[in-house]
């Protein structure tokens, strides 16, 4: 809402300031100026507005006598007066109360631990009393609970197929089919492990894995670990090199495709400058050269025979090779039908294998896993020989339990891994405005 203000410059009345003869046009009632009038009008109005006319107002509402003073006098005075030390100390108050020198009784004392309370058996409580009476004069409706037997069979097949039983007003419509679990899901689940054995949930660690080992143990898992990370950083060296190798050799040939194309132009604008006729490779052509001579009888067995022989040792060449082959292939048999018939000799001595030697390892894995997706890396749990700790509090916690369970359900066989897709594609939904509001009859 807009604010309406008086004007800046109220209008005036047609003034004469001087007047040194009232005989003219000048000295009329029209030419009077009345400034002075209208300016005190005006105060008085503005002082209407503001709460009254000042003249009028007495003493008690114009003025106030103060008694309490400005409060930023004395903080602004006294400022460089410094308290002295035995008043700031008297000054100090604590919120905690001062500790009391009277003596206390020892059974006042405790440790901290609340005992449980003791109930009273020889204590029987109003409500109780109540209770008991109601029983004793069976007026007690929750005394007595009656059984009912239960009617609902979440197997039965006969419930099944009453469910299933379509009403024949809706015989057009397609049955409802139950769901039925995939034969899959009665499968046995593959493990991954190199080995085919069952890789445990939760694997028995081993002496090295544990917060303060033993330095045999130690000092061989933490050389396994060294040699497997060193591994990796070799064939990623190997890659880097690899790939430095083909960026050479693709800037070399692009390098020497690019001087051939130079040489092909340079080669075509001699050409185009040459004199058509009289150019430099004509003078050395010899015009007595010998025309080639038709071969001989002779000659001609020659060639043959030495086209049958060179077909010859072609074709020994050809048997020898595939009988190396059908020798190593029996070779190889051999060693497989040996190492068959150890395998088999090692069940029968012993059919029950101890626990250790039945468990899978998710160290060494199969090639062909679940899914196409990559399994997570497992997670290195080896501590710094300057971070064991004598204690298991002092400890310092590490790993995430989530990714070990989710990890050991893959390695299992349980679940597939999976990837999870944050921007999946929606279908894409077209919105229409149907017709029908127009389909209306006129009565």
């Amino acid at each position: 809402m807009p604010i309406i203000k008086p004007a800046a410059v109220a209008p005036n009345a047609p003034s004469q300031h001087k007047q040194p003869s009232r005989k003219g046009k000048k000295a009329w009632r029209k030419n009077v100026d009345v400034t002075e009038i209208q300016e005190g009008l005006e105060e008085v109005r503005d002082e209407i507005i503001k709460g009254g006319v000042i003249a009028e107002k007495t003493s008690a509402d114009l003025f106030a006598v103060d008694t309490t003073g400005d409060v930023a006098i004395p903080k602004k005075f006294l400022k460089g007066e410094k308290k002295l030390k035995c008043d700031e100390i008297l000054a100090q108050r604590s919120a905690v109360p001062a500790v009391s020198m009277r003596k206390r009784s020892g059974d006042n004392t405790t440790n901290g631990i609340i005992e449980p309370k003791r109930q009273r058996t020889s204590y029987v409580s109003h409500k109780e009393l109540n209770r008991l009476r109601n029983v004793a004069d069976g007026r007690s409706e929750k005394a007595v609970v009656e059984v009912q037997e239960a009617s609902f069979d979440p197997w039965d097949a006969e419930r099944d197929a009453a469910e299933v039983r379509q009403d024949p007003r809706f015989s057009f419509l397609e049955k409802t089919k139950k769901k039925v679990a995939p034969k899959t899901l009665k499968h046995k689940p593959i493990s991954l492990a190199a080995s085919g054995k069952e890789i445990p949930a939760v694997k028995k660690p081993e002496g090295g894995f544990s917060y303060n080992p033993e330095y045999e143990d130690y000092e061989a898992r933490l050389i396994a670990e060294g040699e497997k990370e060193l591994e990796a950083e070799q064939k990623r060296l190997a890659v880097i090199e690899e790939e430095r190798i083909k960026a050479e050799a693709s800037a070399k040939s692009a390098a020497e495709a690019e001087a051939a194309e130079a040489r092909a132009d340079l080669s075509e604008w001699e050409e185009d400058s040459a004199w058509e006729g009289f150019e430099s490779g004509t003078e050395d052509v010899r015009l007595n050269a010998k025309r080639p001579e038709r071969k001989t009888q002779v000659q001609r067995n020659k060639i043959k025979r030495r086209k049958e022989a060179e077909r010859q040792a072609k074709m020994a060449a050809d048997i020898k090779k595939k009988n190396e082959q059908a020798a190593q292939a029996k070779k190889i048999s051999k060693s497989l039908t040996a190492k068959e018939k150890l395998k088999s000799m090692a069940l029968v001595a012993s059919p029950l294998d101890d626990e250790e030697s039945s468990e899978g390892d998710d160290l060494e894995l199969r090639r062909r896993k679940l899914g196409k997706i990559q399994l997570p890396e497992r997670d290195l749990e080896l501590v710094l020989p300057d971070e064991l700790q004598e204690s298991l509090r002092l400890l310092k916690p590490e790993g995430n339990l989530l990714k070990d369970r989710y990890r050991s359900l893959l390695v299992r066989g349980k679940v597939e891994s999976r990837r999870p897709i944050s921007f999946a594609k929606k279908a894409k939904r077209k919105a229409t405005e149907k017709w029908t509001h127009k389909d209306f009859m006129l009565h």
